[in-house]
């Protein structure tokens, strides 16, 4: 079993951090426990040097970090998570284009077999558009045009639609989307194995929309940031190998056994609303005022929630076949930063989060895995916080129109003041 995240992105992305190196991406997965990671923005061409002398092959289309390239890192792994870091060559690309009469703006996550495949799509594509001028390239391409040149390429490569409920860059965003895949695809829907979840959407909502789902529904963190690594992963049943995950994705699909989430609400897209009115909105609500702010007439940014709403046409909780587990998490840095009541980024909040794993193991297993009573024995807040992230028993405030929301697992008032020995008493 391996924990793996397709879709992260490089320094040379916009807006992306420029810690986000091949050897930092190497420790941060150890860190938090992901076993298989995107090499993201192959696409370009000086990250795509990077990408080939200091990585090399391990297995079929799986690659590692060269020895040598390992002290570049700035970040010392502790001895509790360090493990073998494994890479995939993926990339995103930002389709802008009129189909139907209609503007569509469509993100979609590639993954190639190999290097030498990388190169090809990147010849074919460079032709088209400029690929130095961001790791996720703006081309405009149609998504059947882009879909049929990379097949031409090699049958092996997939293509992944992106995040597909976002309401801006989707293919079923509010904004610039479609209603089906094969709106988007037509003849080439065939083609189309998998849907990537995003983070204002979990399994749950997506299963309520009863025409996706021959698709698989993977989810993967789209990390601008180290620490945003793993914050949605894909967990695989499989050997480690490109044509092993491609059969799973494609075929095989017993090999998915589930997906690490979001809670959907935290996701910054989830209600609908307007960030500079501080407004926000359920469907129902945003129905009555005509998707219209009540406040200035203005247009709502119409959210997740609403978007499935409006093309479902399943019972909430009635599952297809293709459904897998899939378990709602909370980032380790903001439990400890609402049990310290104190900001995400402060050295306090970090040193505390290093100590944990350092004690416990990687920020994957002490969120899904470690017994509650080992965690109990290095901090007992800690381990009713995560106790109450398993069991869904938390306090929700829904993100909107870009506002992330916060999902809050302790009652100040009460948790937060108890003695340590009255945390366990239910």
């Amino acid at each position: 079993m391996f924990i793996a995240d397709f879709h992260i992105h490089s320094k040379y992305s916009r807006a992306c951090s420029k810690k986000l190196t091949l050897p930092n991406i190497s420790s941060f997965c150890q860190i938090k426990g992901v076993d298989l990671i995107a090499t993201a923005d192959f696409t370009h061409p000086i990250w795509f040097n990077e990408i080939s002398y200091k990585l090399k092959e391990e297995n079929k289309g799986i690659y590692v970090l060269k020895k040598e390239y390992e002290h570049e890192s700035q970040f010392i792994v502790p001895k509790s998570c360090k493990t073998k870091t494994r890479f995939i060559l993926s990339t995103e690309i930002s389709l802008i284009y009129k189909k139907n009469s209609k503007v569509r703006k469509i993100h979609h996550v590639i993954l190639s077999p190999n290097i030498e495949t990388c190169a090809k799509i990147n010849k074919t594509l460079g032709e088209i558009g400029n690929l130095r001028s961001d790791g996720r390239p703006i081309l405009g391409l149609d998504s059947k045009l882009l879909l049929k040149i990379l097949l031409e390429i090699s049958p092996d490569i997939e293509l992944i639609p992106a995040h597909i409920w976002t309401p801006w860059f989707a293919i079923f965003g509010s904004k610039s989307g479609f209603d089906s895949v094969e709106e988007c695809f037509d003849d080439l829907s065939e083609h189309i194995h998998a849907l990537e979840t995003g983070l204002s959407s979990d399994p749950k909502m997506n299963w309520q929309v009863g025409r996706n789902a021959p698709y698989m529904l993977i989810s993967n963190s789209d990390a601008h940031s180290l620490e945003k690594i793993g914050r949605e992963a894909t967990i695989f049943d499989t050997e480690i190998s490109y044509p092993a995950i491609l059969n799973a994705l494609r075929k095989d699909h017993e090999k998915i056994i589930g997906t690490v989430e979001f809670f959907p609400e935290e996701g910054k897209y989830h209600l609908d609303g307007l960030m500079n009115e501080n407004l926000s909105l359920t469907p129902a609500e945003s129905k009555k005022y005509n998707l219209k702010s009540p406040k200035t007439g203005k247009n709502l940014t119409i959210g997740v929630a609403h978007r499935v709403f409006d093309l479902s046409d399943k019972n909430e909780g009635e599952k297809p076949k293709t459904a897998r587990p899939y378990y709602s998490t909370i980032p380790l840095l903001e439990i400890i930063s609402e049990i310290l009541q104190t900001g995400v980024q402060s050295k306090k909040v970090k040193q505390k989060y290093f100590e944990t794993i350092s004690a416990l193991g990687s920020e994957l297993y002490i969120l899904n895995t470690t017994p509650i009573n080992e965690i109990k024995k290095t901090d007992e807040i800690l381990a009713l916080a995560i106790s109450n992230m398993r069991k869904g028993k938390v306090n929700i405030k829904a993100g909107y129109d870009g506002v992330y929301g916060s999902i809050k697992t302790l009652d100040p008032t009460t948790d937060l003041n108890k003695n340590q020995t009255e945390l366990f008493k239910f």
